[in-house]
Parts: structure tokens; sequence; C-alpha cells
């Protein structure tokens, strides 16, 4: 009887998956993502009933929302992450140091990477799909810098949300992974300019939490949340920050990176009753010294790689039976393409 009683109350869990942004550190949530993913039946954000992400997050988001494998998208980090950022095809390392050291050159007075490259890439994975061919809910925060203030990519699950199912994945993805002085702002086709969503939400598991009680009305005491972070970097701040230095000059967007991210968990904490009555929120974000990852230094990829399958491994027994003892139920849009005029 007991055991019963279990399973009906697990099915009415509802499931949320959380990415953050962090540009070609976001190898280390796929890895962790795709390892989970081998011991399932079918790609893993089936098992979810809202997918989260911002940046780098948002394009794991989207990517899975539409159904493509977590492996699918390591792959995609793996095999194009130096094609993106310019460091792939160079005989050797002295040449690739060159051409880095001009893109940084050339960052003081415009943006670092070409975003053609990084559209190239999108398209050749999400194709010509549109978000509202997802089969899982999805939340992909962006920026409006014209208008200065928040536009969050949402597929229609609300009577509400009747613009944005009909856009592009490859466009809602540009525009939540545009970073500011690494990409151009993202015009979208609707000529929208639009930044990283990095920049109010890197952290995207308040907003998510919100969404799933204010928006769908799901009972706060039935959410578990898988939050996943790209890297947690280990610094200490001056006695006196007002004097940070050049060498700080990184520190300071970490340090603001940092704040929204504790208040983002702080957020869904206070809405789940986490950690007071239960335990709702399962964060993983490898820790790691100031400076030994980069929003875009490709040449760590195989060892970020290595630390998501290392967490994944860790943290599956605690995982299986909170998020993938089942698939999530069929989403069903309220609005949808086939009826779209």
């Amino acid at each position: 009887m007991m055991a019963k009683d279990q399973n009906n109350a697990d099915a009415h869990k509802m499931r949320l998956l959380c990415i953050d942004g962090g540009g070609i550190k976001g190898t280390c949530p796929a890895a962790f993502l795709a390892s989970l993913e081998d011991d399932l039946d079918r790609p893993i954000g089936q098992y979810f009933d809202l997918i989260a992400g911002t940046s780098t997050g948002g394009i794991l988001a989207i990517g899975l929302a539409l159904g493509l494998s977590a492996n699918d998208l390591l792959a995609l980090y793996v095999d194009k992450g130096p094609e993106i950022f310019g460091q792939a095809g160079h005989p050797n390392k002295i040449a690739a140091w060159f051409v880095d050291k001009w893109a940084s050159t050339r960052h003081i007075v415009a943006p670092k990477h070409d975003a053609e490259r990084l559209k190239v890439v999108l398209q050749s994975v999400l194709k010509d799909q549109k978000l509202g061919q997802a089969s899982t809910r999805l939340v992909v925060p962006s920026w409006d810098a014209d208008l200065q203030s928040v536009y969050v990519y949402k597929t229609a699950h609300h009577q509400r949300f009747t613009k944005d199912y009909k856009k592009t994945a490859v466009d809602a993805a540009l525009a939540t992974a545009a970073a500011p002085s690494f990409f151009k702002r993202h015009r979208t086709v609707d000529q929208v300019g639009l930044i990283d969503g990095g920049v109010w939400a890197n952290n995207p598991t308040g907003i998510a939490a919100v969404e799933a009680t204010a928006v769908l009305g799901w009972p706060a005491d039935q959410l578990q949340i898988l939050s996943l972070g790209c890297v947690d970097e280990i610094y200490t701040l001056p006695e006196n920050p007002g004097k940070l230095g050049l060498g700080w000059k990184g520190r300071v967007i970490s340090l603001f990176m940092d704040g929204q991210s504790s208040g983002a968990m702080g957020i869904a904490k206070l809405i789940t009753g986490h950690p007071h009555s239960r335990k709702a929120i399962f964060r993983y974000a490898p820790k790691a010294p100031a400076n030994l990852f980069d929003l875009d230094d490709t040449s760590k990829i195989d060892r970020l790689k290595g630390l998501g399958s290392s967490m994944a491994r860790k943290a599956t027994p605690e995982l299986k039976d909170i998020f993938f003892n089942r698939p999530a139920e069929p989403f069903h849009p309220v609005h949808s393409l086939e009826t779209t005029p």
C-alpha cells in the first residue's frame, strides 16, 4: 500500500531542468546530461515538464526541448566549439595562439567573435524548426537592449503566449547567447535587438520556479528542480573592493554573476520550501580556480567534458529515482503551429 501511495505521489511531481550560461563551459552540463542519458531509453529532455536555460544553457534547453539527445548536443560543443570561437583549423598551437591574441586585441573596439559562425553551427543542428515544435515547455531568457527590459522566449504553455512559438529555434538561441562584447547584438527576424539573457538571469532556476507556480499553477510542494551550473570559480575579494585593479576586471563580472545566481537560488528555495520542509533542488556545478576556464577557451573542452561526466557518475544514485523513473506527461501547447492562420 505504501509503495502504491509513493507511486501516486511521484506521478504528481513536476520536474524542472535549469541550465546556466557560461559559453564553452556549457560543455560541462552537456556532458553531465549525456552521461545520465546513457542509462535512459530515450532523450533526457523527455523526462522533464519544463526546461529553462540561459545563453549556452539556452542552446542546450532549446535542443533538448526539440527532442535532440544530450549526446548530440555534447558533440556540438566538442566538435564545433573551436569553430564557433574561431579556434579551429590552425596547423599548430603557436598559430592558434596568435589568432586568439588578435581576437583579444580586436575585442577592445569590436565583438571578439563572429556571430555568423555560431549561426551556421546552430542551423546545422536545429535546422528550420520553430519553438512551437518543442515537446517540452521552454523558458529562455534574453534582454531587449533597446527597451532595456527582460525578453523571455516561451513555448505556448499559457493562453497569453501567442508570439514566441512561431519563432525559429535558431533565432531564440542566437538571442539568448549574444554575450555582450563577445558577439554583436542579435537582431531577430522582426528586428528586435536582443542580447544575452545572462545579463539578468544567468542562472534561470529562480525564474523557472516562478514560471511553474505563478504561470502554470503547479503546486510549489510538487516541484523537483535539477539545476546545472557550468563552473563556479573560487576567488576572494580584496579588503577594499573599490580598488580592484586591472587584474580584477574579469572578476567584477564573476562577482555580479555570482550575486545573481545566489539570488535565483534563494528565490527557488523560498518557493519550493527547500531545504526546510523537503529537498526540492538538486544543484550541480563544479568548483574551479579563477581563470582556469574562460567563456571562449576551447582548449579545455576535454577537461570540461570530464568534469561533467564525473559529476554525473556521483549524482546518478541520487537523481535516478527522483527524475528518471518515468518520462514526463506529453506537453499539449495552448496554441499550435497547425492552427496558426
